[in-house]
């Protein structure tokens, strides 16, 4: 063990997760995993979730548990009262590209006394053009972390391939139910209207958002290979034809449920850390009270917004299920318009029987929860796989990027238990993604011998 601790403590890893909250979620999971193997770890942000962050999540803890994970930030080059909502993606994303290169260049250059020099990247692949370019600048390897589904990642990669086979562009509302019969591993499954949202409005061919993100999907051909949060069971015929195209796909997911197993690790890990909203617990002491799969668990992720009349309408609805549910509501989710107006008195009275509301809450141990019985989600990926593990079925309406196809799998019309069960076998030792993650801890390892 003091060997292995010895080898993996000469090598200095930074990550650099895409500037959204599902990014950094499951990116710092992967932070926490290689800090747990002893690795140096620094955690890359944006200024704006960097005071987040320590605004909201418990950072001395996080430090006192990995005293070799720092945090550090750079600027993202927007103005301290720009949204960063996700209508303003784009901005984010040109004022990444344009801004962070040297700032980036200067944290993969630096070294000291304390801390070995940088030996690996490991980049979010919505920046793929940018830590590309600065990895091999610096003279540094870059493997490429998708924090999509793989099935996303593959859709947006093939996406050339698509248009050239005329299975795109999408010919309007009337082409919608068109079955897309040419991606490889995924024949004759999605119809155009389960492909990412970025195809919608490409009714004459590759044009923005769709081709920087397809751009960015092609730069991981530039990395040294790439990191999915799913497993071999989920995901195993897209894996073995990303096989084709990229030198190494490590397959390690769900992270989470990596990070949580206890057989895994010497250390018993603590909770995410990684949280841009202040998390009510209270919710817990709620669910304690209710019945066994009794409730309905309501959440539309980090970034979402909605009108007030989309609001009203899933309200009217729940209430008028009469079933019990906890309703994650985020201060900023109805867009546009006034949070002040007033709830109807039937609404307010039917949660006051009936439900729970709260402005974010702890979403893993919400769905580990016994009372919970279904989960009404957008279909963000760290959702899906948060309750695939969990063993709960889930009622999806998708909302943009990655959540149409999240929404469109066949796996998760097999049994929520059956398919719970897989997940975790697949982060045990000798499962597909505890091995797939000594692969690369074995990579990144070598990757140390070449630059020292």
């Amino acid at each position: 063990m003091a060997e292995k601790e010895e080898e993996a403590g000469v090598n200095h890893v930074v990550l650099l997760p895409g500037p959204m909250q599902g990014n950094v979620n499951s990116m710092m999971k992967l932070a926490q995993l290689l800090a747990l193997h002893h690795f140096h770890v620094t955690f890359l942000t944006t200024d704006f979730i960097h005071r987040r962050l320590h605004r909201f999540a418990d950072i001395q803890a996080l430090s006192q548990t990995y005293p070799n994970l720092e945090l550090k930030s750079i600027s993202d080059g927007l103005p301290d009262d720009h949204p960063r909502s996700d209508n303003a993606l784009a901005d984010l994303y040109s004022f990444m590209n344009s801004h962070a290169k040297p700032l980036i260049r200067d944290i993969l250059v630096s070294q000291t006394a304390a801390k070995p020099k940088v030996t690996c990247l490991i980049g979010d692949g919505f920046l793929g053009g940018l830590t590309a370019d600065e990895a091999d600048e610096v003279g540094i390897p870059v493997i490429h972390f998708r924090a999509i589904s793989a099935s996303c990642f593959w859709a947006l990669f093939c996406a050339p391939n698509l248009f050239e086979s005329n299975e795109l562009p999408i010919k309007g509302e009337e082409d919608m139910d068109r079955m897309i019969t040419t991606l490889p591993g995924m024949e004759n499954i999605l119809r155009c209207r389960d492909l990412p949202g970025f195809y919608r409005g490409t009714e004459s061919n590759l044009v923005e958002p769709l081709k920087s993100t397809v751009f960015d999907c092609h730069q991981t051909l530039r990395a040294r290979g790439v990191i999915l949060n799913t497993f071999e069971d989920l995901d195993g015929p897209l894996l073995s034809q990303m096989r084709l195209m990229f030198p190494r796909v490590f397959a390690v997911g769900p992270l989470h449920a990596h990070l949580n197993s206890g057989r895994v690790f010497d250390a018993k890990p603590t909770p995410s850390m990684s949280s841009f909203w202040e998390v009510d617990r209270s919710c817990l002491t709620w669910l304690d009270s209710q019945p066994l799969k009794s409730v309905l668990y309501v959440s539309f992720g980090s970034i979402t917004t909605i009108t007030r009349e989309r609001l009203m309408e899933f309200w009217y609805g729940l209430v008028n299920s009469k079933k019990r549910f906890l309703w994650v509501i985020r201060p900023d989710m109805v867009a546009g318009e006034d949070n002040n107006d007033r709830v109807p008195a039937e609404v307010e009275e039917g949660t006051k029987e009936r439900g729970f509301i709260v402005g974010w809450a702890p979403q893993e141990e919400v769905l580990e929860h016994k009372a919970i019985g279904g989960f009404l989600t957008h279909s963000g990926w760290n959702s899906t796989l948060e309750s695939l593990v969990a063993g709960v079925p889930m009622i999806c309406w998708p909302y943009f990027a990655d959540q149409q196809i999240n929404s469109r799998r066949e796996e998760f019309l097999k049994s929520a238990k059956a398919m719970a069960m897989l997940a975790h076998k697949s982060v045990s030792p000798g499962g597909s993604s505890y091995s797939s993650f000594h692969d690369l801890i074995q990579y990144i390892k070598s990757t140390g011998r070449e630059n020292n």
